[in-house]
């Protein structure tokens, strides 16, 4: 009689259902496991029979076929170690087949019997509580798949455990829920002396999550600002934090099972590839623009990045997610963040200073910012020269807000943004307004209107500026408490858009 276990296999985020059948069959002694696995599924046969004679069970001098059904869905990672040895403790007649059935199991398995953690515990338990049954997983594993509320967990520290409470002899306690972790605040806004402009542009990026460019020469703060943006954005909400706790789950980043409520801050140096930017590689991971969902991606030396890179992330911008498609794999993977660039005005970086330009100014200015191409400058919705402080404003007191206080700011704009886009699914801020809702949310007054429509024709605004124009202005208009766009909401957001164009 065949004997069934159940685990998953990954596709980006989903967690599609494997059955894991074991036959023992009269015939010459083999262990053999069928159904497209890759080198870690079939290395499970040794680190499993290793196992169970770590225990004194004896396989039999038989024919033992493992299949993982779905055949024609590859098998990857050694998560599989687990529910293979369960299958045939079960085909033995050493666990009882029907719990088995009903449980969904992973966990690499070491030759003594002792399970190590994996990652995808969080989509497994998910895929899990959608079937009805419980999820086996190792202890390690136990706090990150307890948040799911919906499905039972257990979290074994070895097979000894698992024999055990299948047995009936020590049950396993359900797991319960790691800690929500909280990251240590960053450095304060009023840290940054001078530089108004680029902090208020930093407010209106962080209310209305628009991507934001800024430009000036090295030391001017550009990195330092950037820095400060986490302590702006409020708190993830609890789908948001379940949305992004599964990617980082599947990159195996969450620590000690603790959901984060912290927003992502990602910042990958300018010699990543494509892959690691955009997702790929083996098992088509996903990359630093997925891992960067509801949080922030900050490029800095952007036109350092090479040209392919910059080029990926047009579509994810446009879309909020990213298709990786390779061979034999086509993973779906969120990529809604707010992209924050930093870039020298040349290669030099100091272009507007006669006295440092190289001899090839301003010429090396437009060849340098040329490498970032029309359609992705186009597609941030904030530009801003942060120009350099002079080493005597460093001892004046500091100015402005402190983080604190401004995002106090951003979180009641982050408010009203919610209730704006209650009934509308997969809306949360202005930036992700579009279409006919756009142009009910945001339609300026008439004073705002004219101002508008005279910059599009005076600068040549595309479409799609337009509508970012009108997003921003939106935002500002929410920072203000005010109901309606109006004249000076537009000029400040056209103020923002059209600076590097004048």
């Amino acid at each position: 009689m065949i004997a069934r276990a159940f685990t998953v296999a990954f596709e980006g985020l989903e967690a599609r259902m494997v059955e894991v059948q074991c036959a023992v069959t009269p015939g010459l002694p083999a262990f053999s496991i069928v159904g497209l696995p890759d080198k870690a599924v079939s290395e499970a046969r040794d680190r499993v029979r290793t196992a169970l004679g770590a225990m004194s069970i004896a396989l039999p001098s038989k024919r033992i076929t493992v299949n993982l059904s779905p055949a024609d869905l590859p098998k990857e990672g050694a998560h599989f170690d687990l529910p293979i040895a369960l299958a045939l403790m079960a085909a033995l007649e050493i666990l009882p087949r029907e719990e088995i059935a009903d449980t969904v199991a992973l966990g690499e398995m070491s030759l003594d019997g002792v399970l190590h953690p994996v990652i995808g515990t969080l989509p497994a338990a998910l895929a899990a509580a959608a079937e009805g049954r419980a999820l086996l997983c190792p202890r390690a594993c136990g706090r990150e798949a307890a948040w799911v509320g919906a499905a039972r967990v257990l979290a074994a520290a070895s097979l000894a455990e698992v024999v055990r409470h299948f047995t009936g002899q020590v049950l396993l306690p359900d797991a319960e829920p790691g800690e929500v972790v909280t990251a240590p605040p960053g450095g304060d806004l009023r840290d940054v002396k001078g530089q108004e402009r680029a902090k208020r542009a930093l407010e209106i990026a962080a209310a209305g999550r628009h991507h934001l460019l800024m430009t000036g020469p090295p030391g001017s703060g550009k990195s330092m600002l950037a820095a400060r943006l986490p302590g702006l954005l409020p708190p993830l909400g609890a789908a948001e934090a379940l949305e992004t706790s599964m990617v980082h789950s599947l990159a195996g980043l969450l620590d000690e099972g603790g959901i984060s409520r912290t927003r992502p801050f990602r910042r990958p140096h300018h010699t990543a590839s494509v892959a690691s930017i955009v997702g790929g590689g083996k098992g088509a991971k996903p990359g630093e623009i997925s891992l960067a969902h509801n949080g922030v991606l900050f490029l800095d030396e952007l036109p350092e990045f090479p040209r392919g890179v910059l080029e990926t992330l047009r579509q994810p911008i446009e879309t909020g997610d990213v298709v990786v498609s390779r061979a034999n794999a086509h993973c779906r993977y969120p990529a809604r963040f707010l992209l924050v660039a930093a870039a020298n005005p040349c290669r030099c970086g100091h272009m507007a200073d006669p006295a440092q330009a190289c001899a090839r100014a301003p010429k090396c200015g437009s060849d340098y910012m040329g490498r970032i191409s029309g359609p992705l400058m186009d597609r941030f919705d904030l530009r801003i020269e942060v120009p350099p402080v002079a080493f005597q404003d460093l001892d004046l007191p500091a100015s402005g807000d402190d983080s604190r206080t401004v995002a106090a700011r951003v979180a009641a704009a982050r408010d009203v943004q919610a209730g704006r886009y209650a009934g509308h699914d997969g809306l949360r801020v202005n930036a992700d307004a579009e279409g006919a809702l756009l142009e009910d949310v945001a339609t300026p007054d008439a004073a705002g209107r004219e101002l508008l429509t005279r910059a599009a024709d005076r600068f040549g605004l595309t479409a799609r500026g337009y509508h970012r124009v009108l997003r921003v202005a939106r935002t500002i208009a929410d920072l203000e408490s005010a109901d309606r766009v109006g004249r000076t909401h537009v000029a400040e957001a056209l103020g923002y858009r059209l600076s590097t164009l004048a």
